[in-house]
């Protein structure tokens, strides 16, 4: 014969237990929402920023393209200079032929990665500016990603969290690796 203390006692010790399970598992839950929230803020921190940059090269390359397509240009110029030289035997017009492409042929003796007027640029100068300016972003934002990936990884790999993690379907997130190199250098061959 049970008295009702007893039974109450057991109701009662089995309110606590539950109460605290459930209690340890909505923490356990909740770390895993935060770190997974923080990955996600961080990397969307930082995903404008790589977005900015992508758009900066782009505009980069074409205004390389462009000073390519000037320097093309250049070259056939020069081409239908010369070939209008052969054509001609008056001394005025081949005079005149010639002070163009003695004009011309100092911009085609520089070798071609060095691009001095296209260093000169303004618009290039700006874009180096502006993606040397993103890169220190970059790196600094970079650096609280990975912070927040490796919180999330070291989360859903700790016990007790993993109890939880695997069978709500949480894995690992790659770091964002950008070696030194590579943030000095966008990418932009000139």
């Amino acid at each position: 014969d049970m008295s009702l203390g007893v039974i109450l006692a057991i109701l009662l010790a089995s309110v606590v237990l539950g109460g605290g399970l459930l209690g340890w598992l909505t923490g356990l839950y909740n770390t895993l929402v935060e770190v997974r929230n923080d990955v996600e803020n961080t990397w969307k921190n930082i995903d404008v920023l790589l977005l900015q940059r992508h758009d900066e090269l782009k505009k980069l390359i074409d205004v390389v393209k462009a000073y390519a397509k000037h320097e093309t240009e250049l070259h056939t110029a020069l081409v239908k200079l010369r070939v209008g030289y052969t054509k001609t035997d008056d001394m005025d017009e081949r005079i005149e032929i010639e002070n163009k492409i003695n004009q011309l042929v100092p911009r085609v003796g520089q070798p071609r990665e060095s691009y001095p007027d296209l260093k000169a640029s303004d618009s290039f100068l700006r874009l180096q500016e502006r993606i040397s300016g993103l890169e220190s972003e970059i790196a600094d934002k970079r650096e609280a990603f990975n912070d927040s990936v490796n919180t999330h990884n070291v989360a859903i790999e700790s016990f007790p969290t993993n109890l939880l993690a695997r069978p709500l379907g949480y894995k690992r997130h790659a770091f964002l690796d950008l070696p030194a190199k590579k943030l000095a250098d966008p990418g932009a061959k000139l």
